[in-house]
């Protein structure tokens, strides 16, 4: 499984990538005005800092404003992924951009036949969100299960590129399930790495060594 980091916040995304656990990176308009900052500014830096795919997201809902606003992104660095809603527009410019060879991430997916629409329009990634369907009752876990499947069924090229994570074990079932990508806040993607038993017997291995009185070097 790929692991993206979900934030704009450019220090963080150098921080986690120096320990080579960084695939990629997502951004979004509230990720982006969060950074107070201009997004062809943050996204060039980006792309700089992770050679991997670096996913922007269009503001613009009708389908021509779309592709241009598409168009400007892509220009920005070549490892930038563009990123549409999944609405009618969204999917008539991701086959548009799909046969210009532009990848595409179709995001706020909510339902497998959306995820079915993607993958035919040719996104290059689809993101269903799988914390929003919890906090309404759903089974966000559930929709990752079908979505693989049926790109499975069918052998369809798009990536499932689950969004919306909130917790370790919501990385550790899409794993399971077979899912592409997950895309995850640093302090999600920090807390794969946490377990107080790790921490216990660090802190054993450590006071048995002191006793000694040694040093490796």
């Amino acid at each position: 499984m790929k692991f993206f980091v979900d934030t704009a916040d450019v220090a963080e995304i150098k921080a986690l990538a120096a320990l080579g656990m960084v695939d990629g990176v997502t951004t979004n308009p509230s990720l982006i005005a969060r950074s107070g900052r201009r997004i062809a500014e943050v996204i060039a830096e980006i792309c700089e800092a992770v050679p991997g795919p670096v996913s922007a997201e269009v503001t613009a809902t009708e389908f021509e404003p779309m592709m241009n606003e598409a168009r400007f992104l892509r220009g920005l660095a070549r490892n930038v992924v563009v990123k549409l809603p999944l609405t009618m527009d969204g999917l008539k410019a991701c086959r548009a951009l799909a046969e210009e060879g532009v990848q595409v991430n179709v995001t706020l997916c909510f339902s497998a036949a959306q995820a079915l629409l993607a993958a035919k329009a040719g996104a290059a990634y689809v993101s269903p969100f799988v914390g929003r369907l919890d906090d309404v009752g759903q089974d966000g876990m559930a929709l990752i299960a079908d979505i693989v499947e049926i790109y499975a069924n069918y052998d369809f090229a798009t990536e499932v590129l689950v969004a919306s994570v909130r917790n370790p074990m919501h990385v550790v079932q899409a794993a399971k399930l077979g899912a592409d990508v997950a895309t995850l806040p640093p302090a999600v993607l920090r807390q794969l790495f946490q377990h107080p038993l790790t921490d216990k017997g660090l802190a054993a291995f450590l006071a048995d060594w002191a006793r000694t009185g040694q040093s490796i070097l």
